[in-house]
């Protein structure tokens, strides 16, 4: 069965047409994605792929991504590996919709397009010659009784019209003189089922206006991996009252009214087809479809290809083994897409130039664009630096670097964490303790999960000429300073001008000396150009340098302090901070 009143539905090259429902009954009769035929199998433009001036900009997007791509054809590349499950990164395109914004939405009283049934509660107003006020209530059959004017049925009228039959009727009795105002001021209320592949299922109450986007969301959502967002039915006395294709409502804004009853049963059917699409792409989701003709070419124009897309790969199970075959755009826009597919655009374009921020003491450009393959001594050369400037302590920031040091991060506080779960207690005394221990880890790891490494790059003055640079990095021009800063575990952090006989005790000593958290033990001395060193206290600075006491840990188990210091010095070395416990 197609969608019901596809007439009138905007003819978009999207998954709205795509979503095609089958009876509830047939819903299970899924295609298998094993015995699929080959990925290499192109299928004839139907008409999902008209066109619609509403997604016209993505589309024409999907196709400039296609056009300027300037790799050759290429021969196709397949790949096959023993079959096995294959985690999804992607979410399910829908699930965004129910976070809780529907559940508490209930519009009855302004929606014009309500229809009134009977225990709605109606406030009338007349004045002039014949002045009443009251609230009424709809009664069973369907009428509200004004004095002197009789009964006047409403039942079935909707709230937009409620005024209009309302003043109708009154003005049979009363030619002039008398004005009349009518409002619905409190909607019956009902109570619906909603079952199926859901989070909750329950019988929820509200009324009979809410629409069916605020049942599912109060019964949890739909359920994301079992659930269907193209395929809800409203039952009412066992027959289809209404066919719901939620796509159609994220995609083109449609959703058509419904008055609920009391005993009304939402059915929310099984999961169809689905196909993920994830890398150069706005849109990464597992989307949900119902047609034997989607192509490659539909599945862009709703996922929306970045410029830079040029290339896609496709996964499928075929036989019981993992099939991948991989196409430029342009290739793949008529191959047809099954249940189960996996797409992952990419970007083959080979990058001629690249663009460095440049920032500091400086007076040139803030951006220079440069050949690939260029180095640091290359922006050197095209920048002007001012008189201040201390080019030997040139700063180099990456964002792939922050990445790392995030990860590394992560993983060292992830393995604390084990560390200390893991540890059982004997004594009632010991477990005491090990529940102080953990406390203080996790207060640790919850603040030190927060930090934003800075992904700067040492540069060392003795081939600082050579480092190769990266589209994106920031390099920075630092002034030339003669001030040491103090910071950490000292009782004043201080900014001390710089001595050349002074070694780090004294500047320390110049702080106020350490706090009583201090470990004496662990100082760090960074350099202006962001190399760093573990030091003693008779350690001589360099100008400009920067000095960090770190933290004592107070555990006695050795291996949860170890871990904790070695953290705290990663946090040091990659945000410059101290991170207190």
């Amino acid at each position: 069965m197609k969608i019901q009143n596809q007439s009138r539905l905007p003819k978009v090259k999207t998954l709205v047409l795509a979503c095609t429902l089958m009876p509830f009954s047939s819903v299970f009769a899924a295609e298998d994605p094993i015995n699929q035929p080959p990925l290499t199998t192109p299928v004839q433009t139907n008409s999902i792929n008209q066109s619609n001036q509403q997604f016209e900009q993505q589309s024409q997007a999907t196709q400039q991504a296609i056009d300027s791509a300037t790799l050759d054809s290429q021969p196709i590349i397949t790949t096959t590996s023993n079959y096995q499950a294959v985690g999804d990164n992607t979410k399910m395109f829908g699930a965004q919709m129910f976070r809780g914004a529907f559940a508490s939405t209930s519009g009855a009283n302004f929606n014009s397009s309500y229809v009134i049934n009977s225990g709605d509660n109606i406030q009338i107003r007349m004045w002039g010659a014949y002045q009443f006020s009251a609230t009424m209530t709809v009664d069973p059959q369907g009428n509200i009784f004004i004095p002197n004017v009789g009964p006047v049925h409403v039942a079935g009228v909707r709230n937009g019209n409620l005024q209009n039959v309302v003043k109708s009727a009154v003005s049979k009795i009363y030619r002039a003189n008398v004005g009349v105002y009518a409002s619905l001021q409190e909607a019956l209320p009902v109570r619906v089922f909603v079952t199926g592949f859901v989070n909750q299922p329950g019988y929820y109450s509200g009324v009979a206006a809410d629409s069916v986007l605020s049942y599912i969301d109060r019964a949890g959502g739909v359920d994301p991996k079992r659930g269907s967002y193209i395929d809800i039915q409203i039952r009412r006395n066992g027959r289809i009252a209404q066919q719901v294709n939620l796509y159609k409502f994220l995609l083109a804004g449609q959703l058509e009214p419904f008055s609920f009853e009391d005993g009304d049963v939402i059915t929310v059917a099984p999961q169809r087809k689905t196909f993920s699409i994830d890398g150069e792409v706005q849109n990464a989701y597992t989307f949900e479809f119902d047609v034997d003709n989607l192509t490659v070419s539909d599945i862009l124009d709703i996922a929306n290809p970045t410029p830079n897309a040029t290339n896609i790969s496709i996964s499928r199970g075929v036989d019981r083994a993992l099939k991948s075959e991989y196409y430029t755009l342009e290739e793949a826009k008529d191959l047809k897409v099954y249940n189960g597919d996996k797409f992952v655009v990419t970007s083959d374009r080979y990058a001629s130039t690249i663009g460095v921020q440049v920032r500091g003491a400086h007076v040139g450009n803030g951006v220079v664009v440069l050949p690939h393959g260029a180095t640091l001594k290359d922006v050197v050369a095209q920048i002007r630096p001012s008189e201040t400037a201390n080019l030997t302590a040139l700063k180099i920031y990456r964002k792939s670097v922050a990445e790392q040091q995030k990860r590394n991060i992560n993983t060292a506080l992830d393995k604390l964490q084990e560390m200390s779960l893991a540890t059982q207690s004997i004594t009632k005394e010991e477990a005491s303790l090990r529940q102080i221990d953990a406390q203080m880890i996790d207060r640790f790891i919850t603040k030190a999960r927060k930090v934003q490494p800075d992904g700067m790059i040492v540069v060392q003055q003795t081939a600082w000429q050579d480092v190769l640079l990266e589209q994106g990095d920031v390099i920075e021009v630092p002034e030339k300073t003669s001030v040491v800063t103090v910071n950490g575990e000292v009782r004043f952090q201080n900014a001390i001008t710089f001595d050349p006989s002074m070694t780090v005790g004294d500047y320390i000593a110049k702080s106020g000396g350490y706090n009583t958290n201090a470990d004496k033990k662990n100082i760090i001395v960074i350099h202006p150009n962001g190399e760093n060193v573990v030091v003693k206290t008779d350690y001589v600075v360099k100008q400009g340098d920067q000095i960090m006491v770190l933290p004592t840990v107070k555990t006695k188990r050795v291996e949860i302090g170890r871990g904790i210091s070695q953290i705290l010095y990663q946090i040091a070395v990659a945000t410059k901070v101290v991170l207190g416990l």
